[in-house]
């Protein structure tokens, strides 16, 4: 199975690029069916839209002659294939996706930080080593492309009571604080660390 990553850029009215890409949605529900695309949906955040499946046959530009029919202030600045994978936790995938809600989430990174955050990522995976969790999180990819991270991750709904540790608060703590050296958030998620007003991301299809 491969995800297919891909990432919009709406240049003039945004509630106008969303009504024109949701208005797409049967032309998309289509090329996944005949691409074997699963679990698939797009996110709106700020200016982009970032799209998200996962294929196990057909071809890596399944959607080309769904893009060809976006308005021309709507641009694909990063195709399916082309993003880099910059992070990766697995887990457990559930089929069943009312067992789970999605976080999805944006940055952008500051000048000459690419490296520097692939780094940090790569340091959580080999501190995880072989390990499997059961959750919280699972199905967890992040994405750089167009200066800026995408991440797509399924949070298991079972996980939603158990709170962390006041260690574990204080590593979060911790590890998103010292990120902010290196990007500034264009989601939500650390609203409440940063004093920002982001507004949450939405489900455009």
């Amino acid at each position: 199975m491969e995800r297919l990553t891909f990432v919009l850029r709406m240049e003039g009215d945004r509630e106008a690029g969303i009504a024109a890409v949701r208005a797409l949605k049967g032309e998309f529900e289509a090329a996944c069916a005949a691409a074997q695309v699963g679990n698939f949906s797009i996110w709106h955040m700020e200016q982009y839209l970032f799209g998200y499946g996962e294929r196990s046959g057909g071809d890596v530009h399944c959607f080309d002659a769904v893009f060809a029919r976006f308005p021309v202030d709507v641009s694909l600045v990063c195709a399916p294939g082309t993003m880099r994978q910059m992070y990766h936790d697995i887990g457990i995938v559930r089929a069943d996706k009312s067992l789970i809600r999605h976080r999805v989430f944006a940055t952008k990174l500051k000048p000459g930080c690419e490296e520097e955050y692939k780094r940090r990522h790569d340091g959580l995976i080999e501190q995880r080593g072989d390990a499997v969790k059961e959750g919280p999180e699972s199905n967890f990819t992040i994405w750089y492309g167009d200066g800026h991270i995408f991440g797509y991750c399924e949070l298991v709904r079972a996980f939603d009571s158990i709170e962390p540790t006041p260690e574990q608060k204080a590593a979060s703590v911790a590890w998103e604080t010292r990120q902010l050296e290196i990007m500034d958030w264009l989601t939500d998620d650390m609203n409440w660390l940063t004093g920002e007003n982001h507004p949450p991301v939405e489900r455009v299809i």
